[in-house]
């Protein structure tokens, strides 16, 4: 493990704005070098470890709202995703069994053989992946908010418009190159109008400017649309998933204003044991639309984990 770089800048805990109260006291960056790929992860607070995976088109800072209140019973470990942020942006190994696998190789480093999971968005898809994949590693999987490639259904193409407001960009960010080409220099309007349409509970200003700002990059433009690329893969990887069920604990949590029930109805295809949250009045977005009612959900839900120790 090689973790000597200091991370810099608005990506890292030191330079990200608006953070809660305390939160620097808490929580560190650092990077961690795990079979070629550099990550940036952000870690701090006592107790089983804890990891949470942010989704597109974000990154750790996602779930800042809760890190401190979850880092009083857990240690915390929210890394930026391959291609996201401050980690490293190589241009392949998007399929979710390779991002999956990041992610054991991070907790490896951190020296966590067993841990609990939380994933929003494309950290679903990834959260998913790690406990099928790796299922003696996740003792509880949490997820939220987005259809599962492989497992769900699949929508028409000819959908109503309130369905295609929400899933449209899944086409788009999978062509090869036009998408970068019509989105540069137009990061705003692209990735704002995603934050706009997809939120019951507008998230903050300076939020979505953090996220946007740290798409500018075409590294890192290009890369967030390679999660998508890569589907073709993961479908295949997921339809071959579901014939092995998940054994442990799973919670699925939807927007009320957004997939509601259907996330859990997704994981009982794959799960045998899950349970449904639907949060009143919350879009696409838990962690910050509503924190306080995901920090309860989570909290309740770990709580087994909790109380048996690192």
């Amino acid at each position: 493990m090689n973790s000597s770089a200091s991370p810099e800048g608005p990506g890292s805990v030191a330079g990200a704005p608006n953070l809660p109260d305390g939160f620097t006291g808490t929580f560190t960056s650092r990077y961690i070098d795990t079979g070629g790929l550099r990550q940036h992860v952000i870690t701090g607070g006592d107790g089983p470890p804890l990891l949470l995976v942010h989704g597109w088109p974000q990154t750790w800072y996602a779930w800042r709202l809760i890190m401190p209140a979850l880092a009083r019973d857990f240690q915390v470990i929210v890394p930026d995703q391959r291609g996201t942020g401050l980690t490293g942006k190589p241009e392949d190994g998007y399929d979710t069994g390779t991002l999956a696998a990041d992610l054991a190789a991070l907790m490896d480093a951190l020296g966590h053989q067993r841990f609990a999971v939380a994933g929003h968005d494309t950290g679903m898809w990834i959260g998913y992946a790690l406990a099928a994949d790796h299922p003696q590693r996740v003792d509880r999987l949490a997820v939220a908010e987005t259809p599962l490639p492989g497992v769900s259904p699949s929508p028409p193409l000819f959908a109503s418009a309130h369905l295609n407001n929400a899933l449209w960009h899944f086409g788009f960010n999978r062509l090869a190159a036009v998408n970068d080409q019509l989105v540069t220099g137009r990061e705003d309007v692209y990735f704002g109008w995603q934050f706009a349409a997809k939120a019951a509970r507008p998230l903050p200003d300076y939020a979505v400017r953090h996220y946007i700002d740290a798409l500018a990059d075409p590294a890192a433009l290009h890369a967030s649309f390679a999660i998508y690329r890569a589907l073709d893969a993961t479908i295949a990887q997921n339809q071959q998933r579901k014939t092995r069920r998940l054994r442990m604990p799973v919670l699925g949590i939807g927007g009320e204003k957004s997939l509601g029930d259907q996330v859990a109805a997704t994981m009982k295809l794959a799960a045998d044991e899950v349970q449904t949250l639907v949060i009143p009045g919350c879009g696409h977005h838990p962690p910050e639309e509503a924190p306080e009612e995901t920090l309860a959900a989570l909290t309740a839900f770990l709580a087994r984990t909790a109380s048996s120790g690192p």
